[in-house]
């Protein structure tokens, strides 16, 4: 299986890769999400570390289930022959409806067919007032014309 665009990176092809992260994790759908990462793709996700397709479907199954409304925004930050940075900022709210903004940053290694084979995200969070989100728009693909974290501040 092949996942497009293929390292080395480019800067334009490691924007591109970035954003179909993006778009793949505001689809909030675990089993599509992980198919975007070898078989036996190793993870260190906060303090928890997973490892292979099953593993990340069912970490991804219990983020969602407790991160509703959900809304993700990544921006390249420095990318290598096979591997990218990024950061990135996140909305949610649990089911008590208290939203909370996520930041944090990723390092990504791909293999030859551009499949993610390495993920280390470090990620913190803080509580926010409903009035402080920025992230407003309809659950799924973030538009074209939104600001970027850069753009925000963040």
């Amino acid at each position: 299986m092949s996942r497009p665009p293929l390292p080395p990176f480019n800067e334009a092809s490691a924007i591109e890769k970035v954003r179909l992260a993006e778009d793949g994790w505001n689809t909030r759908d675990p089993e599509k999400v992980s198919l975007a990462y070898t078989v036996d793709s190793r993870w260190r996700n906060r303090a928890e570390f997973v490892q292979g397709r099953a593993d990340i479907q069912a970490l991804l199954t219990r983020k969602w289930d407790k991160e509703l409304d959900y809304r993700l925004v990544k921006e390249l930050w420095a990318y290598t022959d096979n591997r990218i940075a990024v950061r990135f900022a996140y909305e949610y709210r649990n089911d008590s409806n208290q939203w909370f903004r996520a930041y944090g940053n990723e390092n990504w290694q791909f293999d030859e067919n551009g499949l993610m084979e390495w993920r280390v995200a470090s990620i913190n969070e803080h509580p926010i007032e409903e009035s402080e989100r920025k992230f407003l728009w309809p659950i799924g693909r973030r538009p074209d014309d939104h600001p970027s974290l850069s753009d925000l501040g963040f």
